[in-house]
């Protein structure tokens, strides 16, 4: 049989966050970072967007491991999600699987740690078609890694979210010798970060950054209110040292984020001196200009919750008189309206706004001349520009097209598309797609809330809801009570009395028209009243509520009665045969959970003695 390569573009392109791809190789599939993304405004009542889980439920069986190149959620916020009905092997570095273990047990409280695994940047996995590999990077997170897949036709590497940065500390700095090791075993194709290829200036280095903000720390003379994300523990350590050097102590905020800094403490990842943290209970003793709240928000959003305290609806702060709002996170295009819009809130409140963002130009991603200089080190056959919106991909092909490479050698690719390697024209060509469309989370929902649902919510915003409540006896063909109205979100009820009176007398005549002249139905019926309603309210408001019928029976007990025989009638069918009943599956996992076909694998570590040990997962 011949060798087969493909490359899955399963999520991550042509917006911002929610990075997955795929590498198979024969009939292992070896998939590429499992993230999420935040919700925009459009997405009303979504929590967060992940990949579609259909491409699991289509080649779960063919799955060999997730491997993840770092800790952030748009790389690891999907696992939770996946690993509720997939058993499969999840790859990363050791802090990378902290952070994963953490989100997972948010979600499942089950956690599998059976399905982790630690693993650095000398180490090789030997499975049976392909073998993988990690090298350093640098990204605002420690122990940052980029992934390579060695195929038969040349080495597929994935570099995560990457940039360069000589001053880096030895957890964040791309390891130069590894990438130059790389290219000497010759680059098939290149997955390559693009979120910040538009950029053209360096970024400043986290030395400058560091000093910037123990100035900042400085000058404040009240508390020190910093948003930020929980996971850039390189932000956190800037601001855990400009608060032990200008004497003040931090305050954290949330309960994951605690998780994420005792994780990171214990590993070793952040230095916190004795005595720096304090307890919600400390704001009352500890001086306005000795504190300093560090504020992640709810799932990783700073922005609402300062929101909540400048209105005064937050469970534990609220930003008065003097306060300074340090805003320690670069905020993408998306979101740059919700900041002027809390700045102002902050504003409103007494405080005063610092924008990290507007002062200095910092980013976690590699600017145009990085990705140019790891095009020029690698050498890549092939370049699919990823994790970025399409404006930011184009001008990633630019810049390769500039480095030497040819225009038709570079893919802007859409969530879904599947590139096949022809090993005879030595080229990727398009084949069939696989899932690429977006699984929405709302609450517990997984999938649940889909296009339809989005409308109804758009309406609801807009518009609002027209309820219609009357009480029929079918029997005999009338009405019993006269109809209820109400509504919320549409007009002013108590200035609207002759509009809701007429709407009644339009309930009344579509079911009277509905007993004369049809045969009885009751989705028929509700439709009815819905259709009248709509086009009356249209006709006298130009809007158009979500409009809900609520038609309920009189003299039910007889059919109630009925109905329930039916239940026992069906019930009795179902026993076993030793005459009990037939057990239900109860358990949500019990019925979805879905086995993966274990693979073999080997751990092998570089520039040390290899393990023996292989393991069947």
């Amino acid at each position: 049989m011949a060798d087969q390569i493909k490359i899955m573009i399963l999520s991550g392109v042509r917006e911002q966050g929610k990075d997955m791809f795929a590498v198979q190789v024969n009939d292992e599939i070896f998939v590429l970072d499992a993230g999420l993304k935040y919700p925009d405004s459009s997405l009303f009542g979504i929590d967060v967007v992940i990949p579609d889980l259909d491409f699991f439920e289509q080649y779960g069986d063919r799955v060999a491991g997730i491997f993840l190149t770092h800790g952030h959620a748009d790389s690891i916020g999907a696992l939770p999600y996946i690993l509720r009905k997939y058993d499969i092997p999840v790859f990363g570095s050791q802090l990378t699987i902290e952070l994963a273990k953490i989100d997972v047990k948010r979600e499942n409280k089950k956690l599998k740690n059976s399905l982790f695994h630690v693993i650095d940047a000398h180490t090789e996995i030997d499975f049976k078609n392909a073998s993988i590999s990690f090298f350093h990077t640098t990204h605002s997170i420690a122990d940052s890694l980029g992934i390579v897949v060695h195929t038969p036709a040349g080495e597929v590497v994935y570099t995560g979210d990457f940039k360069f940065d000589p001053s880096a500390a030895p957890n964040y700095r791309t390891d130069m010798d590894r990438l130059a090791e790389i290219e000497t075993k010759h680059v098939l194709a290149l997955l390559s970060d693009s979120s910040n290829a538009e950029a053209w200036f360096p970024s400043a280095s986290e030395q400058d950054l560091e000093k910037y903000v123990t100035d900042v720390f400085r000058k404040a003379k009240g508390r020190i209110i910093v948003a930020a994300k929980a996971s850039n523990l390189n932000r956190v350590q800037e601001v855990l040292n400009a608060a032990a050097a200008t004497g003040r102590r931090v305050l954290l905020t949330g309960c994951d984020f605690a998780k994420i800094v005792r994780t990171a403490m214990k590993l070793g990842y952040l230095d916190v001196p004795d005595g720096l943290l304090m307890r919600v209970k400390d704001l009352k003793t500890t001086p306005d200009d000795k504190t300093v709240i560090l504020e992640t928000g709810r799932m990783g959003d700073p922005l609402n919750s300062l929101q909540k305290m400048a209105n005064k609806r937050h469970s534990m702060i609220r930003i008065h008189k003097g306060d300074l709002v340090f805003i320690a996170t670069t905020p993408s295009h998306a979101v740059e309206t919700m900041v002027a819009e809390t700045s102002d809130m902050v504003y409103r409140a007494g405080g005063t706004v610092i924008q990290l963002g507007r002062d200095k130009h910092t980013s976690g991603h590699a600017t145009g001349r990085d990705l140019q200089l790891l095009i020029d080190i690698l050498k890549p056959d092939f370049l699919f520009p990823v994790i970025g919106e399409y404006r930011l991909m184009e001008i990633h092909k630019n810049l390769a097209i500039k480095t030497g490479m040819k225009k038709e050698d570079v893919f802007i690719s859409k969530n879904g598309d599947c590139y096949n390697y022809d090993f005879k024209k030595k080229r990727f060509y398009l084949t069939d797609p696989v899932p690429g469309e977006d699984t929405m989370i709302d609450g517990s929902g997984v999938g649940d809330v889909g296009n339809i649902v989005l409308r109804d919510r758009e309406i609801l915003s807009d518009d609002g809801i027209f309820l219609a409540v009357v009480t029929i006896d079918r029997k005999k063909e009338k009405i019993v009570a006269r109809p209820q109205v109400t509504s919320r979100g549409f007009v002013y009820i108590k200035a609207n009395h002759k509009l809701m009176h007429d709407s009644i007398e339009v309930i009344e005549k579509a079911i009277n028209n509905n007993f004369e002249h049809k045969k009885f139905d009751w989705t028929e019926l509700k439709q009815d009243v819905r259709n009248d309603l709509e086009k009356f309210l249209y006709k006298q408001t130009n809007l158009r509520p979500v409009v809900l019928p609520v038609v309920m029976e009189v003299n039910q007990n007889r059919h109630r009665a009925m109905q329930k025989l039916k239940e026992n009638k069906t019930d009795n069918n179902t026993q076993g045969e030793n005459g009990t009943p037939n057990k239900r599956k109860n358990s949500r996992s019990s019925q979805n959970h879905k086995a993966v076909k274990p693979r073999k694998w080997k751990i092998v570590k570089k520039n040390s003695k290899p393990t023996k040990e292989t393991k069947d997962n």
